[in-house]
Order: C-alpha cells, then structure tokens, then sequence
C-alpha cells in the first residue's frame, strides 16, 4: 500500500495540516488584536510623556533670562531613546529638544493630537494658548518590531508543533488501527479449506459493518465451494459402484464370449470403463484436495508414507530399478495430512512414471528442509503448456493415458497444506527432463 493512499497517513497529514490552519488563522485574529492595544498602549504614552514634559519644559522655559535659545537635554547616561520630543514656540523657534531629537522628524504645529509620518507617529500638544508646543515621535519600526515579535512568539511553536502533532497523531491512528490489520492479517493467513467467519468484536464501530460483510461473503463462498466439492465427491462415489458393476460384467463377458469380435469389444468396453472409473477416483481425490483438512494436528514423520506409497507402486506392477529414492538420515517433520501426502505422492509419481520415457528413471529426492523433488526422463515440456499443467484436465502433449487431474490434485493439496509447487523443464542442470519441486511447512 502507498503511503500516500494509507488511512493512517492521511488523517495525520490531514489533522495536522488543520491545526496548523486554524493555529496560523488564530495568529492572525490574535496578531491584529495585539497590533490594536498596542496602539492604544503607545499612543497612551505618547500622550503621557507630552503631558507630563510640558509643565516641566514650560517652567525652564520662563526661568530663561534670554527668550528664543535652544537647549538639548543633556543626559546621565548613553542610551538608545525610543521617545524624542522637541518643545518650540510659537515662532517655530526650537526651545527644547531630547538628547537624540532630529528636527527633520517634526512637521510643524497645526493641530493637538496625533499626527503620522512617513517613519514616526507624533503627538503634539500645546501651553500658554498655543505660544508653547511639544511634539513627541516615536519610530513606526519600533511598533513593527514589537507587533512580529509578538507574532513569532505565536508562529514558533508551530517549529515543534507540527512534528510532535504529526508523530502523536499517527502514533494515535496507529493505535486505533491494530484492531483493523489485526483482522487483514486473519483473513491473509486463511486458505480456500478455512473460510469461517473472522472474529470482528475488536473493531472500531466504522470498521464494524465491512468485516461483517465479508464475513457474510465468506460464508457465502465456503457454501457455494462445499456445493460444488459435495457434488463433485458424492457424484464420483455414486459412479464407482455402477462402474464397478459393469467392468465386472464385461470382464465375465470376456471369459465367457467365444466370439473374437465380441471379445474385442468387450475389451474396448474394459478400457473405458477402466479409465472411467480412474476418473471417478481422480476426482474424488480433487475434492478432497480442495476441501480443508489439509494440515496436520502436529507435526510427523513423512518418510514412511513416501515408502509406503513406493511399496504400493512396486505391488502394481512398476519395476523398482525405474525409481531411484534419496531420503534424510533423520525424521522429516511436517504438518500435513499423512493422507493428504500419500495422495500428493501417488500423483506425482504415477505422473513421472506414466508420462515420462518409458525405459527412463524417476528421481525422487526428499531434503531435510521437506522439499520434495521428482525428475523424469523425457523431452522438454514447452514453456506455455508448463504453465498450464497444474489446471484441471490440461494434460499438455502426452500421447499417454490419463485425465488431466494429477498435477492439479498435487498443486491444490500442496497450496491448501501451506506449500507451494514448482514446475520445471528441462529439470535443473540437466537439458530435458520434467521436473517437480513441492515445498512443504
């Protein structure tokens, strides 16, 4: 799954990409508040600071034996003033000015109250009607700069802010979402024999009614596939009965007939009825294959059903200089349907042996790890029908007899144990052969 797809991701990215929204919209608001009672605090000073230097100024200014002489305030200490006044008459003569006042910065008198410049904001105020006037500036930068220092002591945070919310977030969703991959992982690890219902009481109460609909999905697929492997079964044991019947019928009628044309085709009837009845077994087996059951209740030893299904092999007929067997020294354990394993094997040899050069080995090789691997002799199998040959009746470019469902029994028994299969031809190291890999769990 992309990140960028995941519920997970999105909702952090997406809550976190909110709060930080509203936080910059809340910043705003908050930023045009301060800016406005910062005004009023600054003004309010302005003020204060006029009326509280004019009385002052108004008294040296008296005291002064000559009239119309400017004089600087002088002060204790160096600093940096914020606030600078001048105080003139009413001929515009500067009589008093604060140690860093710059004339330049004071428009002339016209009117108490507040005035703005390009750089400062003034207040001006007057004494003596109007004969005695102070002007105090402040810089606009020093508002400005107070105003996005308030601002960035409000933005900062957001540095942190995003990453701790994002982690807490995801952290938080992560948490709530266990109950969710909880129940994927429950049904990835169920196979076609397992499809009962999933427990869904952990989930949240969003998440509740998709579990319960594939629950309700399930359930119908495990009844249409139990449909479908009943009838397959019961209709392959309902044939073994007539069909033994009848090929005990034709076989008497072949001992019996004196007529040669008779007898060869009571023969003919033999065979088909033969293969017929084989038929009916294979499938049988596919159903079983396909249903569940396939593992074990514990683990065992499988080395004694693959000699068992060779004992069986050699009792048939088949000549035991054809099979070479390579077995482990000590006991192979997997949890798998002794059963299961013995059909699995009789496939696979009967496969070898029958569809491979008559005169040629069958190499069975069984690894400590439960690999199984079996090798005939024969020409290559074609790379597009190779593919094909674990479907049901695909029985490639053999001109031998058989149904078609050998391979399919194997593949399906060793996918519902847990196991894989692999096909192979030419075999490995070797430039013809067909070769088949089964691991088991």
């Amino acid at each position: 799954m992309k990140r960028a797809n995941a519920l997970q991701w999105r909702l952090s990215v997406g809550l976190v990409a909110g709060v930080t929204v509203m936080w910059i919209i809340a910043t705003i608001f908050t930023g045009l508040t301060i800016r406005s009672e910062m005004n009023e605090v600054f003004d309010s000073a302005l003020e204060e600071t006029a009326q509280r230097i004019l009385p002052l100024a108004v008294n040296d200014i008296i005291d002064r034996e000559e009239e119309g002489i400017s004089q600087r305030v002088a002060v204790v200490r160096d600093h940096h003033e914020l606030l600078t006044y001048l105080v003139r008459d009413n001929l515009g003569r500067v009589l008093l000015r604060s140690h860093d006042a710059e004339d330049a910065v004071f428009p002339a008198f016209a009117n108490m109250g507040f005035v703005d410049t390009d750089n400062h904001r003034i207040y001006f105020d007057s004494a003596l009607r109007g004969t005695i006037t102070i002007a105090v500036a402040e810089p606009l930068a020093h508002r400005r700069e107070a105003l996005l220092e308030s601002l960035a002591a409000l933005l900062l945070p957001l540095i942190f802010l995003i990453p701790l919310s994002l982690f807490g977030v995801w952290w938080l969703v992560r948490k709530s979402m266990h109950p969710v991959w909880v129940f994927q992982r429950e049904i990835e690890s169920r196979d076609s024999g397992d499809l009962a219902p999933v427990s869904a009481d952990a989930l949240p109460d969003e998440v509740k009614p998709v579990a319960i609909a594939v629950n309700n999905l399930m359930d119908r697929l495990r009844r249409a596939l139990e449909s479908e492997r009943s009838f397959t079964a019961n209709s392959a044991h309902e044939l073994r009965t007539p069909v033994a019947a009848a090929l005990a019928q034709t076989q008497r009628l072949i001992a019996e007939t004196t007529d040669a044309d008779a007898k060869d085709r009571a023969r003919q009837i033999e065979q088909a009825l033969k293969r017929l009845s084989a038929l009916s077994e294979k499938l049988m087996q596919l159903a079983k294959s396909e249903g569940g059951g396939l593992i074990g209740a514990q683990k065992g030893d499988i080395i004694p059903i693959l000699q068992l299904v060779l004992t069986d092999f050699e009792r048939a007929g088949h000549p035991s200089e054809r099979i070479k067997v390579e077995l482990p020294n000590a006991p192979v354990k997997m949890a798998i349907d002794p059963n299961a394993f013995a059909i699995l094997l009789r496939n696979l040899i009967e496969n070898a042996l029958k569809h491979g050069d008559p005169k040629g080995l069958v190499q069975i090789t069984l690894s400590q790890d439960g690999t199984l691997r079996i090798v005939n002799d024969g020409p290559v199998v074609a790379r597009n029908v190779l593919y094909t040959l674990t479907r049901p009746f695909v029985r490639g470019h053999s001109t031998a007899d058989g149904t078609g469902l050998g391979l399919a029994i194997a593949s399906a028994i060793a996918s519902g144990a847990g196991g894989a299969i692999r096909l192979a031809s030419p075999a490995t190291d070797r430039t013809d052969g067909f070769e088949v890999v089964v691991h088991l769990v």
